[in-house]
C-alpha cells in the first residue's frame, strides 16, 4: 500500500502543532466552542504519528483541567463552557494519551455521567437532555477508561441501544432514526466495551457497512452520499469489531484518503482539493491507522485511542 502516493506525516505533524497557534483564523473561530474536541483529535493523530512529544504535555493538562466544572464533574468544549459528555470524553482522552488521568477525580466525573442516563437507558448530552446513541457510547467508553462503568445500570443501557437496531442490520440516532455510518460506529463501540456484540448480526451489518465504498474508493455515511474522509474512521472500526473489514477494498480506500492530503501545508481534507482542517485530519490517519499504513500506530477500533494507550489503561491496576 501507498505506492500512489506517500502519506505526508511531517507536514500533517506541522500543520496540526501551528493550527493551535492561529488565533485570528478562520478555522480557530469555528473551533472555539468545540476546543476540547480538537485537541483530542489533534494530539490523537501526533500519537499515531509518532509525535506526541512535539507538544508540552504539561501546557495541555492544564487548559483541559481549565475547561473542568468540579461542581457538576463534567468538561465543558473551552474554558468557561458549560459542560456535555462530548468534551467530557474528549477530555479523559486527551488525559489518556498523556497518561495523566491520575489529575482527575474519576468518582466526580462518573456520578457527572451516571446522572445523565434516563430511566429508559439512555443518557443524555446535558442537563437540556437532547438523547442520541452517541451519548450512550460516549457515556460509556468514558466511565470505561475510568474503570467505572459498574457505575451505571449497563444492562438498560445495552437494551437502549438494541432497541435502536434497524431491519437493515444498522443503528440510528433513537429508535427508529435512520441507519447512519456515525451512528453504528457509536453503537457498535458501545456494545463492543460492554461485551455486547451478540445482539449484532454481523453479516446484514457488515453488508450495509461495505455498500459504502464508493467508485473513488472512499467510504459515504449512508446510501447516495458522497465519500467523505471521516467516514474512513466510522465505517472501518465498526468493520474491525464485528469482523468483516476484508469486505471493503483497502487499497482503493487508502488511496482515496492519501488524494485528500494538502501535500504542501500539511492536513487533510474530506475530499480531494478541498480545505483541510483537524477533524478530518485525524480521521484521515485514524483510517490508514486502522489498515495497518506503515509508520502509524495501531489504534483500538473501540475506544478511538492509540492500542498502546488503550493496554496500558486496561493493564495497569484498577485504583
Amino acid at each position: 500500500m501507498g505506492e500512489e502516493g506517500e502519506l505526508a506525516a511531517e507536514k500533517h505533524v506541522r500543520y496540526i502543532v501551528t493550527a493551535e497557534k492561529k488565533k485570528d483564523s478562520f478555522e480557530w473561530l469555528v473551533m472555539e466552542h468545540l476546543r476540547a474536541s480538537g485537541a483530542y483529535w489533534g494530539l490523537t493523530t501526533l500519537d499515531l504519528l509518532h509525535k506526541l512529544h512535539a507538544v508540552d504535555a504539561a501546557e495541555v493538562v492544564d487548559w483541559i483541567m481549565s475547561c473542568y466544572h468540579p461542581e457538576s464533574g463534567g468538561f465543558g468544549g473551552n474554558v468557561g463552557h458549560d459542560p456535555h459528555v462530548l468534551y467530557t470524553l474528549s477530555a479523559v482522552q486527551v488525559l489518556c494519551l498523556f497518561d495523566r488521568l491520575d489529575v482527575l477525580d474519576a468518582d466526580k466525573i462518573a456520578d457527572y455521567i451516571t446522572g445523565l442516563q434516563n430511566e429508559d437507558g439512555s443518557f443524555s448530552g446535558d442537563i437540556w437532555g437532547e438523547v442520541d446513541t452517541r451519548f450512550s457510547y460516549i457515556s460509556i467508553c468514558t466511565l470505561s477508561l475510568l474503570h467505572r462503568l459498574h457505575k451505571i445500570n449497563v444492562d438498560k443501557a445495552v437494551e437502549y441501544i438494541v432497541s435502536c437496531k434497524n431491519l437493515d442490520g444498522g443503528f440510528g440516532a433513537m429508535p427508529g432514526g435512520e441507519s447512519h455510518a456515525g451512528q453504528i460506529f457509536c453503537c457498535v463501540g458501545a456494545l463492543a466495551i460492554t461485551g455486547s456484540l451478540h445482539h449484532i448480526d454481523r453479516d446484514l451489518l457488515g453488508w450495509w457497512l461495505c455498500e459504502r465504498q464508493c467508485r473513488d474508493g472512499g467510504l459515504n455515511g449512508r446510501p447516495e452520499k458522497l465519500a467523505d474522509v471521516c467516514y474512513s474512521w466510522w465505517v472501518l472500526s465498526s468493520l474491525i469489531i464485528i469482523d468483516r473489514v476484508h469486505w471493503i477494498d483497502k487499497e482503493k480506500l487508502a488511496k482515496f484518503i492519501l488524494n485528500c492530503q494538502d501535500k504542501e501545508n500539511g492536513g487533510i481534507s474530506d475530499r480531494p482539493d478541498n480545505a483541510v482542517d483537524i477533524y478530518h485530519t485525524y480521521f484521515g490517519v485514524a483510517g490508514l491507522s486502522l489498515m495497518e499504513y506503515p509508520g502509524v500506530k495501531p489504534m483500538d477500533p473501540a475506544y478511538a485511542l492509540p492500542l498502546d494507550v488503550v493496554n496500558r489503561i486496561f493493564l495497569t491496576k484498577q485504583q
